[in-house]
């Protein structure tokens, strides 16, 4: 039944990288890792859940925050080794920072520069 997970190239430590992108826009909203019972999770509930390295446990998205990602569609590149998530995200914010995604900084002239806005304050989202 889970033949599919066999298919991919797992890390030495079992874990695959994934992209999340909003299914409406294409826009790249952030990456995390899975591990296998993650991903079998993910395309059974329809809803992401990832592996958190820093906690060392499973983290379905949005568990304290609300902000859900609804998964349209799983794919994995032709390496087999990166798996890209089509999301719908719940509340419009995927970044602990309280941002539309986790990649609000982009490099200008040789500095960091944030170009897109909190949405809602982290103190708020989080307990």
């Amino acid at each position: 039944m889970s033949a599919w997970l066999d298919e991919i190239r797992w890390t030495a430590d079992g874990l695959v990288p994934v992209i999340a992108q909003e299914a409406s826009t294409g826009k790249i909203l952030m990456f995390a890792w899975m591990n296998r019972e993650s991903l079998q999770l993910t395309a059974e509930e329809g809803y992401a859940c990832y592996w958190s390295r820093s906690r060392n446990k499973l983290w379905r998205k949005g568990e304290e925050s609300g902000h859900r990602q609804k998964v349209l569609e799983i794919r994995f590149d032709c390496d087999e080794d990166v798996i890209l998530i089509a999301v719908e995200q719940d509340g419009g914010i995927a970044c602990h920072t309280g941002r539309h995604s986790c990649f609000y900084r982009r490099l200008n002239n040789a500095q960091w520069e944030t170009v897109e806005p909190v949405l809602k304050e982290p103190s708020s989202i989080y307990k």
